[in-house]
């Protein structure tokens, strides 16, 4: 029998089965995709994940090829509102990795058992002492059984019969990367309020931007965005860079409960919250690198379940915090008439101008997840 069976190997699901095997489980790593794919387009690592991923030494590789952002500065019709530093003092991660996603999934492959691919799993029963995982495999039905059940892909957490809290948002927003920015600030993410809504740049590595605007118009996406960025950023020239653009919406999806008795729920499976302040994929990360200490002890144990319920709990606390925390940075960029922006840029002034800008650098990075420490 199989000591773990890892469904889904996105970053959280092929960071649990590295750290599964580095404490000597056997884990099988499944995944429906055939091939690789870039996956999502999620780009930041914060200080507590860069720290979570040391062990395995995935950390280090995607430092060496990341982007280090190491302040932020909100801007509204081109002034400064205020800025925030995320060099805490003592700390070994000073700023916000910023990389591709596709470079941080290449970095956790590197130390994790390989994903056996083209696997959907359909089934996952409870079996006495274990748990039956039924899958579908080049077109042929299969069964493995094990003694936990990860989900780590959110198009499996129906397969956890776990009840989950569902709230859909109507925020849209339009996305596109450039290769250069020569005129924004160098290792500094940019804020930029307008009544029309925010547009946020965040650098990439070897000098390029994220570019993100709030925008509930139609049309292209590009032109949408670069009119977006010469209209309340006024960077014209910037604009002309962007090429092709995507748009996305935003949801909030958050179980109640992240076990049932020998099925655990990670990642995207667990909670889908606004990408919004770039928290999700990190805290998959941390939910995987916090569980797989937990699901060693307690299966050389499986008498005392204090280990993993002391990570449900935890995870649970983190989930609402960072559900939170993307709920408001959503609300901050949102369009508003002349009054409700002023107010906003009050505030946000207020928060990055007064001690208040370290609470704000401190939530921003992750500080406030239980895993921070």
């Amino acid at each position: 029998m199989i000591d773990v069976v890892v469904v889904g190997a996105g970053p959280a699901g092929t960071l649990l089965a590295a750290e599964l095997r580095r404490l000597g489980l056997d884990v099988e790593l499944l995944e429906r995709r055939a091939d690789i794919s870039p996956g999502s387009r999620a780009i930041g690592l914060h200080p507590p994940t860069l720290r979570a991923l040391e062990a395995c030494g995935a950390g280090e590789r995607i430092l060496s090829r990341a982007a280090r952002v190491a302040a932020g500065v909100a801007m509204c019709r081109g002034r400064v509102l205020g800025r925030v530093r995320f060099d805490r003092p003592g700390s070994r991660y000073g700023f916000i990795a910023t990389a591709p996603q596709s470079f941080t999934e290449e970095a956790l492959r590197a130390c994790s058992p390989a994903a056996r691919r083209g696997v959907e799993v359909v089934d996952v029963r409870a079996d006495g002492d274990g748990v039956v995982v039924s899958c579908r495999e080049d077109d042929a039905e299969r069964a493995l059984r094990a003694r936990a059940v990860v989900l780590a892909t959110g198009g499996d957490r129906r397969l956890a019969g776990i009840p989950a809290g569902s709230r859909p948002l109507a925020d849209r927003y339009v996305m596109a990367d450039v290769d250069a920015a020569p005129m924004q600030p160098p290792h500094t993410a940019v804020l930029t309020l307008d009544g029309h809504g925010v547009v946020e740049s965040f650098p990439l590595p070897g000098g390029g931007r994220r570019l993100v605007a709030w925008d509930g118009g139609d049309g292209d996406p590009a032109e949408r965005l670069r009119r977006a960025l010469a209209l309340r950023v006024g960077d014209e020239r910037l604009a002309e860079r962007i090429e092709t653009a995507s748009e996305f919406e935003i949801r909030r999806i958050l179980l109640r409960r992240m076990r049932r008795e020998r099925v655990f729920v990670i990642g995207d499976a667990a909670h889908e919250i606004s990408p919004i302040g770039g928290q999700g994929m990190n805290l998959g990360l941390l939910d995987a690198a916090a569980l797989a200490p937990a699901l060693a002890v307690w299966l050389r144990a499986p008498d005392d379940p204090r280990p993993v319920a002391r990570w449900e709990r935890a995870r649970l606390a983190s989930a609402r915090t960072a559900a939170r925390l993307a709920g408001m940075n959503t609300a901050i960029g949102r369009a508003r008439g002349r009054t409700g922006h002023t107010a906003m840029t009050a505030a946000v002034r207020a928060a990055a101008t007064t001690p208040l800008s370290r609470l704000a650098a401190h939530a921003y990075s992750m500080g406030l997840d239980r895993g921070a420490s």
